[in-house]
């Protein structure tokens, strides 16, 4: 995991490669999922927030059409690309994020000017942290001020969605982005997707005497594959025959019905969406009632509904869940698209360091690569640093 640059380097290093000093700096930050997985394209309710791990851009508009993109990663040399000819599919590796977001603006009737830039993540790849998504929440922010736009958040939000699924082609929600551009410190994002209503939710499990754990099993995933659109057409399948407009219209005393109407996969996705809607309006009641030490039964039912019935789990996950609740997490879950990334415990802190022992001794033993495991808490969302 690579560590973040210090924003005046990052911005001396921008001086360095292009010749002259960035128009400013801008950062948006990775998430995690609380709870609520696959529900966003369903148009149901999801629990993100924004993490201390972050994608900066330093940017600077140009003269002409031409766009310069560099990262401090290592082994990624200079892509060049003219605006004029952007198209769906266009770019390869991670340029497809800023390019996907100055075509998604032009699509919006957003006159973008070329521009050089420089970016910075420690946002882990591959982890189902929402790396891709930070870099184009940075980016769409400087754009977003640089060119006059103006756009609001949710607008912003549906910019970098059509970014996603029509210029990268992957069929994507809303959850990433919302809880990017609109997280906020010590807080959850309690997103509506189906009209973007959001309201904030405390999260701060240190003052309850817990960490949230990431263990980053470094099964490496991508939401553009086969699994994730699978998943969401068999979602699309069962609202139609259901007769709703989404998944989000379909209450638990309807599975009943459902499972008479649906054939047996079917009925497991659906099962799934429609149980993972009503963990997410629980943890959102428990948590402003009860505190975060009461959530930990629904994070462990989350994960078997997507272990068994959305069928988007692996050994690594499983193993870091199991492994973790044995060793004292109070819950735990894989968090993101599914096929790898990573998963999430709620730990006592007088348990940190049992768990991490644990889980990296059991990754050891089955032969699996060892994870990366370190806390996140909720943190601001995208902003301009310089």
């Amino acid at each position: 995991m690579s560590t973040a640059t210090d924003t005046s380097v990052l911005a001396a290093r921008f001086q360095e490669v292009f010749g002259a000093a960035p128009d400013g700096v801008w950062q948006a930050p990775g998430r995690v999922n609380l709870i609520g997985e696959h529900t966003d394209y369903n148009e149901g309710f999801v629990l993100p927030f924004a993490i201390d791990k972050t994608a900066k851009v330093a940017l600077r508009v140009r003269d002409d059409s031409t766009v310069r993109l560099l990262s401090t990663f290592g082994g990624h040399g200079l892509v060049e690309a003219d605006l004029n000819g952007l198209e769906p599919g266009s770019g390869h590796g991670w340029s497809r994020y800023p390019l996907g977001v100055a075509w998604a603006l032009q699509d919006r009737d957003v006159t973008v000017p070329g521009f050089d830039l420089l970016l910075d993540s420690d946002v882990p790849l591959g982890a189902g942290l929402s790396s891709s998504h930070a870099i184009e929440c940075a980016v769409i922010s400087a754009l977003n001020e640089l060119t006059g736009a103006g756009f609001a958040a949710e607008e912003l939000v549906l910019a970098t969605q059509r970014a996603e699924n029509v210029f990268v082609g992957a069929p994507t929600g809303i959850m990433d982005q919302s809880a990017s551009l609109r997280g906020a410190k010590g807080q959850a994002v309690f997103l509506d997707c189906r009209d973007q209503h959001v309201e904030l939710v405390p999260f701060d499990a240190q003052a309850s005497g817990l960490v949230l754990l990431v263990i980053d099993t470094k099964v490496s995933h991508s939401h553009a594959d086969g699994g994730y659109a699978s998943r969401r057409a068999s979602c699309e399948l069962g609202a139609e025959i259901l007769g709703v407009k989404a998944l989000r219209d379909v209450g638990v005393e309807r599975l009943e019905e459902a499972s008479g109407l649906l054939d047996e996969t079917t009925l497991r996705r659906v099962r799934h969406v429609v149980t993972e809607n009503d963990r997410v309006l629980q943890t959102v009641e428990f948590l402003g009632t009860q505190g975060p030490a009461s959530i930990g039964a629904l994070l462990d039912a989350s994960h078997v509904s997507m272990r068994d019935d959305f069928e988007i789990s692996c050994p690594e996950l499983d193993l870091a869940v199991d492994t973790s609740r044995s060793a004292g997490a109070i819950g735990a879950r894989m968090t993101g698209g599914g096929f790898g990334g990573s998963a999430i415990a709620l730990t006592p802190v007088g348990q940190e360091q049992q768990v991490r022992d644990a889980v990296v001794r059991s990754f050891a033993e089955a032969g699996f690569t060892a994870p990366d495991i370190f806390t996140v808490t909720p943190a601001e969302g995208a902003r301009r640093l310089a």
